[in-house]
């Protein structure tokens, strides 16, 4: 069950080392990407050379918002939008329903991090995660070339608590699910330039599937999905707990007793979702349950839960790496092309070159500032672009109409970005 490992090239360079025999050992699930801090662990001893930092000044354009260096403190991209952004935790527990993984938990408990429009940049900007979440994250790596808590102190660009800003019922609403064995925090660079570009954003910390998601008591909840055996149908059963997870989320957020002060602003007429890897077949699945949903986006996820015959109508993108998901390879391509004969409504299908599983998260940019290779022939901060760029004007075209010819053909200045279709088996 993993997902396949290409050379170890760095941003198109093919004299670049291949990865070390240990990194490719600890491996990529093809649903949720490496397992924990895996992620980070591919040659983690690797320093950035000035090679590397000149390739990625060349792959980002200077309108990005994105500054290539290498730096001590790790810090994510700033938002392209024009609201400062704030944002909080929310803990959840839903008394109906015992927790999946773990039985003798009656009831499941939920860590839900929300980004918004704030009305002003507040005094504290919220931290990137615990110290010892960095902790257990590196670890489960098995990397030791940087502070244990050096991923705590990434620098984000939203602040705690700061006031929503907005009409009411004016934000559409974006639910994020990260991957399998993913902190919500991996999604925190696009939840920020969503909710600054005027969207409330919800992302989910899955518990038990994940490396470590911390309660308010300071109970730290660790990864007990790591340790079972994948098929799949453990894959279906996983996705629809995410929508489980999903919905009650929606109903906390949405019902007449919300658990955000800033609940009034929801348009509870436009909401959608998007996930990364697990999370991203875990949207189907996800709209399949809930109507609420109205459209969706799967970035390089592998799904294994079927479209029923009467399909899907809502609108759908798939986002991914070509090395997994060119149309005609099989594979888990193959189940997108299933999918994509389910889809009814407005869907596309785009592939970017370069781009490994991390690419569409915050670790390829974190660790291209950490000097350490995840493979990919795309700088990061490239990669969070064109995942930032995309995802919004998905967003914006069926949540807000406007138009988006961005999403109609190939772009020049996204040239890394593939159209394509799966009929005719061709990308341009």
């Amino acid at each position: 069950m993993t997902e396949p490992v290409a050379t170890g090239r760095r941003y198109g360079g093919v004299g670049a080392p291949a990865r070390t025999a240990g990194a490719i050992k600890r491996g990529i699930f093809r649903h949720g990407g490496v397992v924990a801090a895996g992620l980070l662990a591919f040659v983690a001893t690797t320093p950035t050379t000035s090679t590397t930092l000149a390739a990625s000044a060349q792959s980002a354009p200077a309108s990005s918002g994105l500054s290539p260096t290498s730096s001590s403190t790790p810090y994510l991209p700033k938002p392209t939008g024009s609201h400062p952004v704030g944002t909080t935790s929310l803990y959840l527990k839903d008394t109906s329903r015992p927790d999946p993984w773990v039985p003798s938990v009656k009831a499941r408990e939920l860590m839900v991090s929300l980004w918004y429009p704030a009305t002003s940049p507040g005094r504290k900007r919220a931290p990137y995660m615990t110290p010892k979440e960095s902790e257990l994250l590196l670890k489960s790596g098995e990397i030791t070339s940087v502070p244990a808590d050096t991923l705590s102190k990434t620098r984000t660009s939203a602040f705690t608590d700061a006031n929503p800003a907005g009409r009411k019922h004016g934000l559409p609403l974006v639910v994020l699910s990260p991957g399998h064995t993913k902190p919500r925090t991996e999604l925190t660079a696009l939840a920020e330039d969503l909710a600054s570009r005027g969207y409330a954003v919800a992302a989910i910390d899955h518990t038990y599937e994940n490396v470590a998601t911390t309660f308010p008591d300071g109970r730290v909840a660790t990864c007990v999905t790591c340790e079972i055996k994948k098929n799949p149908a453990w894959w279906e059963k996983l996705a629809k707990s995410r929508a489980a997870d999903v919905s009650f989320v929606l109903d906390q957020l949405t019902g007449p007793h919300s658990k955000w002060k800033g609940a009034r602003l929801i348009d509870t007429s436009r909401i959608a979702m998007a996930g990364h890897s697990a999370g991203g077949a875990s949207t189907v699945a996800a709209m399949l349950k809930d109507s609420r949903i109205r459209a969706g986006i799967n970035i390089d996820g592998t799904t294994e839960l079927r479209i029923p015959d009467s399909g899907l109508a809502r609108p759908f993108l798939f986002l991914g790496k070509p090395a997994t998901y060119t149309p005609g390879e099989g594979g888990a391509a193959a189940g997108w092309e299933r999918d994509w004969k389910q889809l009814n409504g407005w869907k596309r299908w785009l592939l970017v070159t370069g781009a490994e599983h991390t690419s569409f998260t915050d670790l390829g940019v974190l660790a291209d500032q950490l000097g350490i290779d995840l493979g990919a022939d795309i700088a990061g901060i490239r990669a969070m672009d064109i995942t930032r760029r995309y995802v919004a004007a998905f967003f914006d075209l069926h949540l807000r109409k406007k138009s988006q010819p961005l999403l109609d053909k190939p772009s020049a200045r996204y040239s890394e970005v593939k159209h394509c279709s799966p009929e005719t088996k061709t990308c341009q």
